[in-house]
């Protein structure tokens, strides 16, 4: 089986495997990256919601098939009092399934829960342990966990979302990073984890790649950003009400020889551009399931 490599000027490599058919029919491969919505981030010195799992690769397209689509949207923010985010929803190409971030919990002795990156633990009361990331387990792994919330003593902080992919787990009170990637042409960050909210003390950050910052005391937590899958930051704690901040919907991305078109079938909203010799498709249109074909 022929392979031929491309490289372009950011250093990406694009690999094209053409299996030769018995009516001298061609089929590509397409390229991946599926990225899942992020979840909330909890209330009262909650935890950063984790950042959606993050999976890229490729495979050998079949012209005469419909490959599934759905982008996950975010979670909804954690409301007082202690509520706890939502979790983000699962994204879906074909049979790769990047699961949801697991959620920001409220504060008072609430722990991060488990998903595509994990979520911060809960900031006010004990401390409480971050959620696991890359849940269920892939490989390479979708995401990181979430880090313990700091509960113990005054200031309290909720701990940060983990970000996707190859990023980083959360650390402290501050989401982790997400990954960056060129397949859209240019270098996006995408996958950042939510920051914990904070009782006397300033929120964490936001991991980069969309991860929101978390709210200090009057403050409420700050939104992932949208088609990033980045966690939603944790809710201040002043007087018991202060929200956390919704996940980023996720995004799928597919790149192909530009010989060939993608045909959706109407649901999810996508924008498809030429570079060079490969079409760049960009999947959104969070909770909306869609099909997908590819032709000659």
């Amino acid at each position: 089986m022929p392979v031929f490599a491309f490289r372009n000027a950011g250093g990406f490599t694009s690999k094209l495997r053409y299996t030769s058919m018995a009516a001298g029919t061609t089929l590509p491969s397409v390229e991946y990256l599926v990225v899942a919505g992020g979840a909330g981030g909890g209330a009262n010195a909650g935890g950063g919601g984790g950042a959606g799992g993050y999976r890229t690769g490729s495979f050998i397209i079949q012209t005469s098939n419909a490959y599934a689509l759905t982008v996950g949207g975010g979670g909804a923010g954690g409301v007082a009092n202690y509520g706890s985010g939502g979790v983000g929803g699962n994204s879906v190409f074909s049979n790769i399934t990047s699961a949801g971030g697991g959620i920001g919990p409220g504060g008072n002795n609430q722990i991060g829960g488990d998903g595509g990156s994990g979520g911060g633990g809960g900031g006010r009361g004990t401390t409480a342990a971050g959620g696991l990331g890359n849940t269920p387990s892939t490989t390479p792994s979708q995401g990181n966990n979430g880090a313990a919330g700091t509960g113990t003593n005054n200031p309290f902080t909720g701990g940060g979302g983990g970000g996707g992919g190859a990023g980083s787990a959360g650390s402290a009170k501050n989401g982790g990073n997400g990954i960056t990637s060129d397949i859209s042409g240019t270098n996006v960050t995408r996958a950042g984890g939510g920051g914990g909210g904070g009782w006397n003390s300033g929120g964490g950050s936001g991991g980069s790649g969309g991860g929101g910052a978390g709210g200090a005391d009057t403050q409420v937590g700050n939104a992932g950003s949208s088609n990033t899958g980045g966690g939603g930051g944790g809710g201040g704690d002043y007087n018991l009400g202060r929200s956390g901040g919704n996940g980023g919907s996720g995004v799928i991305v597919l790149k192909y020889p530009s010989t060939h078109t993608a045909t959706f079938s109407g649901g999810v909203s996508q924008s498809t551009s030429t570079s060079g010799s490969f079409k760049i498709s960009i999947v959104t249109g969070a909770g909306v399931s869609d099909t997908v074909t590819f032709s000659a």
